[in-house]
């Protein structure tokens, strides 16, 4: 009786211990930063919401900075006021290279990870990028916009210069178009995050004609969307493809009502996830040294990049998102 005993004492000894190991290996003094260029953006409560689930699994503390709409300079002073705070690990989107590379090599010779999500700076110090592969996002919607115009019109697009997965994004975008002489590209405007400057500019190319006129607009990221479907409606226009980025609920509405032909879905709840998961392992298990090219390491301890994965949604399927994001709490994932 007593070996039997001693028997299930040490079974249940072993099945408790790896929790145990699980709770003393995180802690509520373990914090972590998620930074972007515009935190209330519904995209980026996707991202959030996905490193608080995270964290709550870990039980490790987290906190988001940057501010509240678009603006690159207002990211990088947030990022440089979370390095001072000397954290665990800091997640963070590239709003604009040029102004978050240095900072991001500074917080890396500070010692603490930085891993980019969604924008990446890849001449930086960074571990490694988790998101979009934005290239291959270029080409599924330059498929879609070739095959809607049957492979001729003009096609305009509205970015923000200067943030790196745009213009991956329409270089894919353009790669589509090689393989068809009969578009061309009338047009790139820099809406520089404001979607009141994408809507007016819209208005304009609603209203050119003749050989000006223009068959397609193409939305590069998910702010300008819903708000250049809505100056679709008020104008009335039929005849124009547009093609936005996201699944923000305006987005997805515009495209069930046909306003929007399609939108180019990303998956920016698994990459916050993912994200905290990343930053908290390379805490626990340093690297030495934290400052070194890993992409040209063949023994590498991180991938170059994580993809996350891309859907184009239309009619077809908006249905399915739709239903998904009226059962989750807490909006677009």
């Amino acid at each position: 009786m007593k070996i039997q005993t001693k028997r299930i004492g040490c079974a249940l000894l072993m099945g408790v211990l790896p929790l145990l190991v699980a709770c003393e290996r995180h802690s509520k003094s373990e914090r972590f930063y998620l930074v972007t260029t515009s935190v209330k953006h519904p995209y980026w409560q996707s991202a959030w919401a996905g490193f608080q689930k995270a964290a709550d699994e870990y039980g490790v503390t987290v906190d988001m900075r940057g501010p509240d709409g678009f603006d690159p300079q207002a990211e990088v002073s947030a990022f440089r006021e979370t390095v001072a705070l000397k954290p665990s690990g800091i997640l963070v989107q590239v709003g604009n290279e040029a102004l978050m590379r240095p900072e991001i090599d500074a917080a890396a010779a500070a010692g603490i990870p930085v891993i980019t999500i969604d924008s990446d700076a890849p001449q930086s110090h960074r571990l490694f990028f988790i998101g979009t592969n934005n290239l291959q996002a270029g080409r599924l919607g330059g498929a879609r916009v070739a095959a809607q115009l049957k492979g001729k019109g003009n096609v305009v697009f509205f970015t923000i210069a200067g943030q790196p997965n745009l213009e991956e994004r329409l270089k894919g975008y353009k790669d589509a178009f090689a393989e068809f002489p009969g578009i061309k590209v009338a047009d790139v405007f820099d809406m520089k995050g404001d979607s009141g400057l994408a809507m007016d500019q819209a208005r304009e190319y609603l209203a050119r004609t003749g050989a000006a006129k223009v068959d397609a607009v193409v939305c590069l990221e998910s702010t300008s969307g819903s708000d250049v479907g809505e100056a679709f409606k008020r104008a009335g226009a039929t005849g124009t493809l547009l093609v936005a980025m996201d699944v923000a609920a305006a987005t997805l509405n515009l495209v069930k009502d046909g306003t929007i032909d399609s939108t180019i879905a990303q998956k920016p709840f698994t990459m916050g996830l993912l994200g905290l998961k990343e930053l908290d392992d390379v805490y626990h298990y340093p690297v030495k040294p934290l400052v070194q090219d890993y992409a040209l390491d063949p023994d590498a301890p991180f991938p170059a990049f994580i993809d996350t994965g891309v859907t184009l949604v239309d009619k077809s399927n908006v249905d399915a998102i739709l239903n998904h994001e009226s059962g989750t709490a807490g909006g677009s994932q």
